[in-house]
């Protein structure tokens, strides 16, 4: 595999400016009460916008007669099945950038011709098991009679984090194992999600949920174990 980690001319760093870069760290020294002054206005405006702000929208109510029946025997149980499902649709969200993250990533290992780690059999296998896990979200949202197509608060925020790690994938400039590395962070993140969702199934009495949930977070696993090993493979070998 070609090393893709070179020697070149990186004018980012302050060593490339000899002159200029310690007349910088002369000056910031010089100013030292001015640089507090900032931080701490930057703190008051943001403190202020926090206080000031609403809540990133919300979870729509049950659009079925099933789902309301559901949502109030919950709720007279003393639980808020409204955690529930933004975490659904949290999951919906990600599982969904997953499969285009997937497909990115077998994009970029077609092309590059010299990639002899990453296998593209498995990428296709897990990116069939991404869109397979959507479905699974999808089908449990209008069980419990939500609508699988509003985007709930934590699928907001989802979808925000998310963005650029796909930003990452296609770019045309960026390695396989930078690429892999931006997979690895999002499969941390979906098992931990998967995790979280299983335990929230359980304590709302969902149990069947919880024992489907339970076999995609299986695969997740065997998803994140093996990014992880092709990304420890390419980088070793680069060195």
């Amino acid at each position: 595999m070609q090393n893709t980690t070179t020697l070149g001319l990186n004018r980012t760093g302050i060593q490339m400016s000899p002159v200029a870069g310690p007349e910088m760290i002369d000056a910031a020294r010089e100013a030292p009460s001015r640089a507090v002054d900032t931080a701490t206005d930057m703190l008051r405006i943001r403190q202020a916008y926090i206080e000031a702000s609403d809540r990133i929208g919300s979870v729509p109510v049950p659009g079925t007669v099933s789902g309301v029946l559901l949502s109030g025997v919950q709720k007279m149980t003393g639980r808020n099945p409204e955690v529930l499902l933004d975490k659904l649709g949290e999951r919906a969200a990600f599982e969904r950038t997953g499969t285009r993250l997937y497909e990115a990533l077998i994009a970029k290992c077609e092309t590059v011709a010299d990639n002899d780690i990453v296998r593209l059999s498995d990428l296709h296998r897990f990116h069939a098991d991404e869109a397979r896990h959507f479905t699974l979200i999808v089908d449990e949202i209008e069980r419990l009679g939500g609508d699988p197509t509003a985007q709930t608060p934590c699928a907001d925020t989802a979808g925000v984090a998310s963005a650029g790690l796909l930003q990452v994938l296609t770019d045309p400039r960026t390695s396989v194992a930078q690429c892999l590395n931006a997979m690895l962070t999002a499969e941390l993140t979906d098992h931990a999600g998967w995790e979280l969702l299983i335990e929230l199934a359980r304590q709302a009495g969902q149990g069947g949920t919880a024992d489907r949930f339970r076999s995609a977070f299986m695969q997740e696993e065997i998803h994140l174990a093996t990014i992880r090993e092709w990304l420890a493979q390419i980088t070793l070998a680069e060195a």
